[in-house]
């Protein structure tokens, strides 16, 4: 199983590294324009059980950007261009569809989560995730969904190149950690 995916991440390593950074420099300035320059009123979403249940927790910020990580692993993987193409089209659509909810109901993470004891908020790449993604598009939560549709694809993927159960198990911690980081950080 590793030889076989060994032999998929360098096939086209190339394209898929233009490629991944590409798709990420069209939907950064996508993402923060319909983010800064909502055509409706922002809709604040309710606290939930889980938003008491999971405490603000700073330290989660480094497990919450590690989505940036994770989400390149599946489209290295593709074992031919065929597959990257077909990946590449369901993450635009993904992408899109999540950037068209943002900018017909821009939504927000509640006021009252925004209170910050002053230690927390000078707590290292905190202010700056505050600062750029300003707790804006909560719902629907674009970082849980790209993220889940990754483990569903690297699931197919180890499934199909008959991995063990561990690199699975390992790709659903983390994916639950990057679900329990966005709570964890109140960014959705």
């Amino acid at each position: 199983w590793l030889h076989v995916l060994r032999q998929h991440w360098w096939h086209l390593q190339s394209l898929k590294a233009v490629g991944i950074c590409a798709f990420m420099a069209l939907f950064f300035p996508a993402y923060f324009h319909v983010l800064h320059n909502p055509v409706n009123p922002v809709t604040p979403m309710p606290l939930t059980p889980l938003d008491a249940w999971i405490p603000l927790q700073p330290e989660a910020f480094w497990v919450y950007i590690s989505l940036w990580l994770y989400v390149g692993i599946a489209p290295s993987l593709q074992p031919s261009l065929r597959a990257l193409l077909q990946y590449g089209a369901w993450a635009t659509a993904l992408c899109a569809t999540g950037l068209a909810c943002f900018y017909l109901w821009p939504t927000a993470v509640p006021s009252q989560a925004h209170h910050l004891d002053p230690a927390v908020a000078q707590h290292a790449g905190f202010a700056l995730m505050r600062g750029l993604d300003a707790a804006g598009n909560a719902c629907p939560s674009l970082h849980v969904g790209t993220a889940m549709f990754t483990a569903w694809w690297l699931h197919r993927m180890l499934s199909a190149a008959h991995a063990p159960a561990w690199p699975r198990l390992l790709n659903a911690a983390w994916f639950l950690a990057i679900a329990w980081s966005t709570v964890a950080v109140r960014q959705h």
